[in-house]
């Protein structure tokens, strides 16, 4: 059978199911149409450190050394041999980006390329129907859960976009710790027309009202986002929000990122503690931004963008201080003695490999120690065009970045 015939057939039956019925859905479905002894589906937990089957909750499979696990870190199919009984296939369910889990189905035999080629069409629709019905049933928010969150993360679990985006230009990946008990901190993303903009905001450092904080700052930048304004007047509308409420009293980091997709220029604000790192050539520089003041401090505020100009190729990480500013047991800083080096050492991995092995190496970096403050990591690579001012630009770059000093080394754009 034809992928879009069995495709059209698998989205009418779990469009008319309920939203809680997709494996007794497609278990009968995929036996019938693909001869499929076993039909399991895989979500990834918050850390994105596992998957657990979508109703066993208790059962986990690591990422590491794993046929699924495998499937869902490089987002490609595995086919695995089991003696006597057939073949397990692997194959990762996303959407736009989005990672979700991966299908795990055992064939009679081997599954030929274009045969996998549509059995990765199959899992793509299914991951589209499973997010469709997320919105209409908590079961699929439950199977990535192994703890409760608290209510601070429920909140800033919900203002996320989701954990990845991908277009032709770009390639984004996300992520939020400690993923059960985050306090304020969260990121935002989002293209229009010809530019896509990225948002990463950092109001942690407390619990209750700072998560609240964070929530009315970023639904503050999107209202203006969509009004279309410049990101100057995003920062500025979001600052008279947050001080119309705490008076100064409160305030929020932010780092507002707007790319121009056709011609790779960027706007930017940074106000306050996020840092911006691009991989450029397989050295890291520190674009020279000025640190503005964050979000709500004053009463009157005003913010200026700076430029940047991005060249094919480029890969921009975004992290808040409970990132850059982390500390080891001996109290050094990971900005200032790992942080430069993973984004070498990963240079040939995937946008969301980068996320990942940032996050492990911060845990790693703190030791025993739980983190004392929420960690965003946000990585884009730039597949779209370069500027040609970047092109410029790149023979008066400098030295690589010694981010012990954060050196800002690759200068802006400051004007066009």
């Amino acid at each position: 059978m034809r992928s879009v015939d069995l495709c059209d057939i698998v989205l009418e039956a779990l469009e008319i199911a309920r939203p809680t019925a997709a494996l007794a859905v497609l278990q009968p479905l995929l036996a019938q149409h693909l001869q499929a002894t076993e039909v399991r589906l895989l979500m990834a937990n918050y850390q994105l450190t596992a998957l657990h089957p979508i109703h066993d909750r208790e059962n986990s499979v690591a990422f590491s050394d794993t046929p699924a696990g495998s499937a869902f870190v490089d987002q490609e199919p595995v086919t695995r041999d089991v003696p006597e009984q057939g073949v397990e296939v692997y194959l990762p369910m996303s959407t736009r980006g989005d990672r979700m889990g991966v299908l795990q189905l055992l064939l009679p035999s081997h599954p030929d390329p274009t045969q996998l080629a549509e059995l990765v069409s199959l899992a793509r629709t299914i991951a589209l129907s499973l997010r469709a019905a997320s919105r209409q049933t908590d079961a699929l928010e439950r199977s990535g859960r192994t703890q409760r969150l608290t209510l601070a993360a429920e909140l800033q679990w919900q203002l996320l976009p989701g954990r990845g985006c991908r277009a032709p230009e770009y390639n984004i990946a996300g992520h939020l710790e400690p993923a059960y008990h985050v306090h304020a901190d969260a990121f935002d993303w989002s293209q229009d027309d010809d530019h896509l903009t990225l948002t990463l905001v950092d109001g942690s450092n407390g619990e209750g009202v700072h998560a609240l904080l964070s929530t009315l700052t970023l639904t503050a930048l999107r209202n203006a986002r969509r009004a279309g304004l410049s990101i100057a007047d995003q920062a500025l509308l979001a600052d008279q929000a947050v001080y119309a409420h705490h008076q100064g009293n409160q305030c929020v980091s932010a780092l507002l990122l707007r790319i121009d997709l056709s011609t790779g220029l960027a706007d930017v604000v940074l106000a306050g503690s996020p840092r911006l790192l691009i991989l450029r050539d397989g050295q890291v520089y520190e674009p020279r931004l000025t640190e503005q003041v964050p979000l709500g401090m004053f009463e009157d505020n005003d913010y200026v963008e700076q430029y940047l100009a991005f060249a094919h190729g480029d890969r921009v990480l975004m992290v808040s201080d409970g990132v850059h500013d982390a500390r080891s047991t001996g109290s050094d800083r990971f900005g200032d003695v790992r942080l430069s080096d993973l984004m070498s050492a990963t240079a040939q991995g995937s946008a969301e490999q980068v996320v990942r092995r940032v996050v492990d190496e911060l845990y790693e970096h703190r030791g025993e120690n739980d983190l004392d403050d929420d960690a965003v990591v946000l990585c884009l690579d730039w597949s779209g065009p370069g500027s040609a001012l970047a092109g410029a630009e790149s023979t008066s770059l400098e030295s690589p970045v010694e981010l012990a000093a954060w050196g800002p080394k690759l200068r802006a754009v400051t004007s066009r």
